[in-house]
Order: C-alpha cells, then sequence, then structure tokens
C-alpha cells in the first residue's frame, strides 16, 4: 500500500513538473513575442515624424511651405519684370539689317539727244544692303506713363501679397483654435463616458448583490452606450481638424501633429484685450488698400490714355553697306558705306475711339469710388459685430466658469446621495449631462472669442 502511494506521488509530481515547464515554456514564448510586436510598434512611430505645434511655429511654417504665399510672392516678381521691360524701352533699339533683291525687269530711261531718244535700262541684277540701324525715343509721353502705371502695378501686387499672407495667418488661427477645441471636446466626452463607464460597473456589480434595481442597471447601460457615438464623432473631429491644419500649412498629412495645452490656456487674452479699449480704424485694412491703389491705377491709365493726343519724337540712325552686281561672284563685289539721320515726328489730329476709352476710364474711377464707401461702411459693421462677439464670449465664458464648478460640485453630491441610497440613478445621469454640457459650452465660449478676434485682426490688417 506504501509502495503504491509513493508511486502515485512520484507520478504527481512529474506530472506537475511537465505541466510547470510548459507553463514556464509559454511564458518565455509569449515575452519574446511581446518585445516583438513593441520593437516593430517603435519602429513604426519613428518612422512617422512628430510635429510638435504652437500657434507661432503653426504660422511660421505656413508662410514659408504655403504654395498660395509662394505664387503671390512670384505675382510680385512679375510685376517687377515687367516694369524693368517698361524701363528698357527708353534705352535704344540696334539691329543688324540685311536685304537682298532680284531685278526681273531693269528699269528703262528714255533720254533725249535733239529730235532722236535713246533709251537705256537701268541697275543691275543683284543689289545687296546691309548694315546697322539705331533707333531712339526723344519724347514718348506713353512710354513715361507706362512706367509710372507699372509701378503702381507693384505696389497692388504687393499688397495682395501680403493679403494672401494676412488671410493665411487668419486661417491658420482659426484652423488651430478648431483643432484646440476638438481636442478639448473629445477629451470632456471622453472622460464623460469613462465615468459613465464605472458608474455602470458600480451599478451593475449593486444589481448582481440585489441592492439596486434593474431599471438603475438599464440607465446606466443607456448612458453609457448614448455617449459612445459622441466620443467617436468627436475624434474623427479631431483627425479632420489636423488633416485641414496640415493643408494649410502645406506640410506632408504624413506629420502626426502634437499640441500641448487646450483653450483654456487662452483664456487670459480675454481679460488683456478688454483691457487694452483702443480705438480701431481700417488704415491697414488690405481691402481698402487694395481699392486705393486701384484707383491710383486708373488715373494712371486715364493719363497714359491722355498721351493719345500728344505728340511723340525718335530718332534714327542708319549706317548701311550697299553692291550692286550682275553675277555671284561675291568676293569679286565692290561694297559702298552710306549713313542717314533723321528725326520722326508724330502728331495725332484726330482718333474717335481715343475719346470714348476716356470717359470709360472715368466711369470705372466714379463705380470704384462708391464700391469703396460700400466697402467701408461694411468693414465698419464687421469690426463692431466682432467686437460684440469677443464682449459676449467673455461675459459667456465667466458665467459657463461658474457653470463648470457648479456642475462639478453637483455631479459629486449626487453620486455621494446615490451612494448611500438617497438618490436616483435619474440624478446621477442629470448631474453627469450637465456637468458635460457645461465644459463644452465653456470651450466653445472661447473658441467663438478667439474666432472672432482673428476676424477682427484680418479686418484691421494686422
Amino acid at each position: 500500500m506504501l509502495n503504491l502511494y509513493n508511486a502515485i506521488s512520484y507520478e504527481y509530481m512529474m506530472i506537475k513538473k511537465m505541466f510547470l515547464d510548459k507553463i514556464l515554456l509559454l511564458i518565455v514564448l509569449l515575452a519574446l513575442f511581446t518585445n516583438s510586436v513593441e520593437a516593430q510598434d517603435s519602429s513604426l512611430s519613428q518612422d512617422k515624424d512628430t510635429l510638435v505645434l504652437t500657434i507661432e511655429s503653426a504660422m511660421k511654417i505656413a508662410l514659408s511651405e504655403s504654395p498660395i504665399v509662394k505664387i503671390s510672392e512670384k505675382e510680385v516678381v512679375l510685376k517687377k519684370e515687367i516694369n524693368k521691360e517698361a524701363y528698357a524701352a527708353l534705352f535704344p533699339d540696334i539691329n543688324l539689317s540685311g536685304t537682298y533683291s532680284r531685278t526681273i525687269k531693269k528699269q528703262t530711261m528714255a533720254m533725249q539727244f535733239g529730235e532722236e531718244t535713246t533709251t537705256i535700262q537701268v541697275g543691275r541684277d543683284n543689289t545687296y544692303n546691309g548694315g546697322m540701324i539705331i533707333s531712339l525715343p526723344i519724347f514718348a509721353p506713353a512710354l513715361y506713363k507706362t512706367i509710372n502705371l507699372t509701378k503702381t502695378d507693384i505696389d497692388l501686387a504687393t499688397e495682395k501679397a501680403r493679403f494672401s499672407k494676412l488671410d493665411l495667418i487668419n486661417q491658420i488661427k482659426k484652423a488651430f483654435y478648431q483643432l484646440l477645441l476638438a481636442q478639448d471636446s473629445y477629451s470632456v466626452l471622453t472622460r464623460s463616458y469613462r465615468q459613465a463607464e464605472a458608474n455602470f460597473n458600480i451599478v451593475n456589480a449593486k444589481f448582481i448583490h440585489g441592492t439596486v434595481s434593474e431599471f438603475d442597471k438599464i440607465r446606466a447601460e443607456v448612458q453609457m452606450r448614448n455617449l459612445k457615438p459622441s466620443v467617436v464623432s468627436a475624434h474623427n473631429g479631431v483627425n479632420l481638424a489636423k488633416l485641414q491644419l496640415k493643408v494649410l500649412m502645406g506640410i506632408d498629412a504624413n506629420y502626426e501633429l502634437v499640441i500641448n495645452g487646450g483653450l483654456k490656456e487662452y483664456e487670459m487674452e480675454m481679460f488683456i484685450s478688454k483691457e487694452n479699449n483702443v480705438y480701431y480704424n481700417l488704415s491697414n485694412n488690405s481691402d481698402l488698400k487694395q481699392l486705393d491703389l486701384s484707383n491710383k491705377l486708373l488715373q494712371n491709365t486715364l493719363k497714359l490714355q491722355q498721351t493719345n493726343f500728344m505728340p511723340t519724337l525718335s530718332a534714327s540712325f542708319n549706317y548701311l553697306y550697299m553692291s550692286m552686281n550682275d553675277n555671284f561672284r561675291i568676293s569679286s563685289y565692290d561694297w559702298y558705306p552710306y549713313s542717314t539721320f533723321g528725326l520722326s515726328l508724330t502728331i495725332p489730329l484726330y482718333k474717335a475711339s481715343n475719346f470714348n476709352k476716356l470717359k470709360q476710364t472715368k466711369i470705372q474711377i466714379q463705380q470704384l469710388a462708391l464700391n469703396r464707401l460700400n466697402l467701408e461702411r461694411q468693414l465698419n459693421m464687421k469690426i463692431s459685430s466682432y467686437l460684440d462677439s469677443m464682449n459676449a464670449s467673455s461675459e459667456q465664458v465667466m458665467s459657463n466658469k461658474e457653470s463648470v464648478a457648479q456642475a462639478e460640485k453637483g455631479r459629486q453630491i449626487a453620486s455621494k446621495r446615490y451612494d448611500v441610497g438617497k438618490g436616483t440613478i435619474l440624478e446621477l445621469n442629470d448631474s453627469e449631462l450637465a456637468l458635460t454640457q457645461a465644459q463644452l459650452v465653456y470651450n466653445q465660449s472661447i473658441y467663438d472669442f478667439l474666432v472672432a478676434k482673428a476676424d477682427l485682426e484680418l479686418v484691421l490688417g494686422e
């Protein structure tokens, strides 16, 4: 009997040892697999570039990488080249000229000698001309006005380039704030979902022990499941906001953007803006400046058209060689040089279309003046609207900040009441929903202020 017991004990020890060996082997294999997965994840994370952004660095990257800014800068360079082309017309034109003509029938001349008339043929079969021709404008009013016109065109292109930068900065700011709002909303909804999940786990545990009703369990589960789509939607909103910011910055979509902080850090800007109660004017507004430059452009165009009634004077100088022969033995040709100098004066007397062009340009100047007046009124209205929106958002932030504090306190009270059995699951869910809404409205108020401020800066040309 003792031997049988020892045999059974020995077999049991061997089986236990084999089982422990297999468990140990499985643990080792799992460890190796985990390390390989982590190594792959780390290699993947290293392959994807991460860009930590602030609003200043985002604007700096956008101004250096955005195709919109580069296109506007190229336009300025193009206008400068056009201006140089206008200046080049003041310099003389120098050309080499060469002509060849073959006489098919020579000219016949009749000469009278007494009563007899004799005819002779004049000319040679081959005629060659070659040399240098120089022309120079001496007095060309249209040319001078064209130069002034191109100078104004450069100023207009420069102002348009400045506006493209201002507009890009405005879009970058709003996209950056939109990303912050999306991240903060995702954080709020995620925290609310985790809290709802924790509440459900507690209620479910109490339901299993029979201390709460099935109704409480169902309400807690419904509350948790209702928040899940909002969390997914908020996460998609974060990805979309990041993609929009990447496009505006002109960077590759493979970059991973990381923005630390949130909208709460911009709360102090409200009070700073409220204390700096300065007078806003439109002296730097790009739209008005472009209209002023367009008006200057039309004024120069009018002056250019008036030069159609003025005379022009130009000089020319020719130095040519000529040879006339009856054969093609060019090496034996005799070449004879000759040169001329001349002045050319053109005085326009009458051209009906010149008067119509002047009237058209004057009408365009009048239209532009009315457009500027209308635009200035609209911009003043926008300034008032943005200031009202900023003031309203400032007041809302103070109220919403207090609402968040009260909602947090209400949720704590509702949670404690439910734990001791004096509250209901409806009160707990309502308190959690009120806290989520208060936090979302608080973030939205800061976002509305920042967007209104960015639009105001664009209108003011800052």
